[in-house]
């Protein structure tokens, strides 16, 4: 006997969130309770990206109504043997603890036990993002799941790092080859063949200890057939010599983000690491060097999403970057480090004397206006950015969608740097799981031009890495 299909419904939460989730439950039926239409009707108005998201899918629906004229036998649904019904009648069901009626949550509560009476021989799910509803529905003895089809990975900690360890005998059952067609501006290309699994573009693999190469690391090139790869030693910026902006790498890690930071064949970076990690100043140094002594920028542009930790402070007056200024506490006091009012940096000799702290707050605030530019996402649909190199900061707050956006603005000559921690999202509905830094991660790491490091070790100070391990 063939199993009845399973039939899901859905919450508000999960059409505002994701209005493609209409097409993403196979062969499985979507109901939505009336309820759900009405809260949708609600929240259609404003430019937010949940309204926006609201309006698509009161289009979807209408797009699949058109035509239709008996609803009972519910909607095909494009892509897939499922169908979508509407609630077309009351569904009168006793709620346990003398719940309200008149509370949305409690009405699609409601729905649910009387669909469950209306069809006992399938089984019916209630898909929400909401936690609490998600409890309530549990204790009446409903089953409820969390909306996951916009999940990038299931488990963070899984999530792709850039770096990866090999056993400490590799280097000795694979000897290196070298590819001599490979060679270009003074680089050494290896090929190593019969490697088992599979190493990503510009995936960086290091060996702890064994044999002459112990402490070496490569960077995977390409990928010449299944199981043999091209291979390039990591340029070592640990060196004082390969100093960038002032700035060394002080741990493997850092390395290889100065690595990805300053290859002009790499066009998207991201970079993930708790904070202290020196994401922001890897970033800024590299910015300097290219876009003021390479010239290889013209400018370069830095934004963010703009969620406050705490209560909104309010209005903020002024023009686009000074409205933005609070908000780039982190880009100025790293610029001053690297102008070296911190007794850092380039010109880390000058002291830390007041003097030398209002010339490096007045160099800043130059490169500020002048190289290196401070943008609103509001503001970013539309545009093309041409040779500039864009930072996207705190890109863990933004939506895959709004993600595209600003990926899809890059021109011919523009690199893009994302730097995030996955455990800092203040967006509400967004987690480690489809965060828009966690899916830019994941869909790139295929791409032969983009890279990616996730930062491990804390270098701000020895309070900071306590109260990352403690807290």
């Amino acid at each position: 006997m063939e199993e009845a299909k399973r039939l899901f419904v859905l919450d508000t939460n999960v059409l505002m969130h994701d209005p493609s989730c209409l097409f993403r439950f196979e062969e499985h039926d979507i109901y939505l309770p009336m309820v759900v239409l009405e809260e949708l009707d609600a929240g259609k108005k404003g430019m937010s990206e949940v309204a926006r998201n609201v309006r698509q899918v009161s289009r979807l629906l209408d797009g699949l109504c058109q035509g239709v004229e008996d609803f009972s036998e519910g909607l095909p649904l494009p892509g897939s043997d499922g169908r979508l019904f509407f609630q077309m009648d009351a569904i009168e069901h006793p709620l346990p603890y003398d719940l309200s009626q008149g509370k949305a949550d409690n009405k699609i509560l409601g729905v649910v036990l009387g669909l469950e009476n209306r069809f006992p021989e399938r089984v019916v799910t209630l898909i929400t993002n909401d936690i609490n509803l998600r409890i309530k529905g549990r204790t009446f003895g409903l089953q409820v799941e969390d909306y996951t089809s916009d999940h990038t990975v299931e488990d963070p900690d899984l999530l792709y790092t850039g770096h990866n360890p090999v056993a400490n005998d590799f280097w000795e059952t694979h000897p290196l080859e070298i590819a001599d067609y490979a060679a270009e501006e003074g680089r050494t290309f290896y090929r190593v063949a019969q490697v088992e699994g599979s190493w990503w573009p510009n995936e960086f693999i290091f060996s702890e200890g064994g044999g002459e190469d112990e402490g070496l690391s490569y960077r995977i090139t390409r990928r010449l057939d299944p199981d043999s790869y091209v291979i390039e030693a990591v340029r070592d910026y640990t060196n004082p010599n390969n100093a960038v902006w002032g700035i060394t790498a002080l741990n493997r890690e850092q390395n290889y983000a100065l690595n990805l930071l300053m290859d002009p064949d790499v066009d998207f970076v991201t970079l993930l690491g708790l904070a202290g990690t020196g994401k922001t100043l890897l970033t800024l140094a590299a910015t300097l060097h290219q876009v003021i002594e390479d010239k290889r920028f013209a400018e370069a542009i830095i934004t963010r999403a703009t969620v406050p930790v705490g209560e909104d402070i309010g209005f903020l007056p002024g023009t686009e970057e000074e409205k933005m200024a609070p908000w780039m506490g982190a880009v100025e006091d790293n610029l001053e480090l690297l102008t070296g009012g911190s007794g850092g940096g380039k010109s880390g000799g000058k002291g830390n004397g007041g003097e030398a702290s209002s010339w490096a707050a007045q160099v800043s605030q130059d490169l500020l206006r002048h190289r290196i530019r401070i943008k609103s996402l509001n503001f970013m649909r539309g545009r093309t950015f041409l040779n500039r190199l864009i930072i996207i900061d705190e890109a863990q707050n933004l939506t895959p969608k709004q993600m595209k956006t600003l990926l899809t603005r890059a021109g011919p000559g523009t690199k893009m740097i994302c730097l995030g921690n996955i455990n800092q999202i203040d967006t509400p509905y967004l987690t480690e799981a489809n965060s828009g830094l966690t899916y830019v991660v994941d869909s790139f790491k295929e791409w032969e031009h983009s890279g990616h490091i996730t930062l491990i070790q804390g270098e701000r100070s020895r309070l900071a890495d306590f109260a990352n391990q403690a807290l």
